[in-house]
């Protein structure tokens, strides 16, 4: 292992220290399962970027009350037991990537494509109110299609 991430391993480890933030202000999360560790990641996220991490998840469990958490790769990933994950979101410098793993299939598209025919990204900047209601809808729609299987 490398100097730099012993030193990233021991300052998160300890009791109530902040999150490192990786490129674009993406928190440092441990892998684990359940509310607590997204919490923990949207609570790291820097400036605005932490009120709209509220608001997605916010908007994520009043519409999919069932809704499994957990955080892979530095990233808050959202699914359905038994039925896989259906979003993920990630922090990059100016905006925040919400991604659809099936967003091939909603309608209307999200409107960022990837390099992945299934997935589909929606982009939440700062100075542009996103659209609660499509994105209430996507969410709807992403959670009742069979979800990718990334990790158990």
């Amino acid at each position: 292992m490398e100097k730099g991430s012993k030193q990233a391993s021991r300052h998160q480890d300890k009791p109530n220290s902040q999150p490192v933030l990786l490129s674009g202000g993406n928190p440092q999360i441990a892998k684990a399962d359940g509310d607590q560790p997204v919490q923990t990641y949207i609570a790291a996220m820097p400036g605005w970027k932490a009120d709209a991490g509220r608001r997605l998840d916010s908007l994520i469990v009043s519409h999919v009350p069932r809704v499994r958490k957990a955080v892979r790769w530095n990233t808050p990933f959202y699914g359905i037991e038994g039925k896989g994950w259906f979003l993920a979101f990630h922090c990059l410098t100016k905006y925040i990537k919400v991604a659809f793993l099936n967003g091939a299939s909603l309608q209307p598209m999200p409107p960022v494509e990837s390099k992945d025919q299934n997935t589909r990204y929606f982009h939440i900047y700062e100075d542009e109110p996103f659209d609660e209601v499509l994105l209430s809808d996507w969410i709807e729609q992403a959670s009742a299609l069979p979800g990718d299987q990334l990790f158990k």
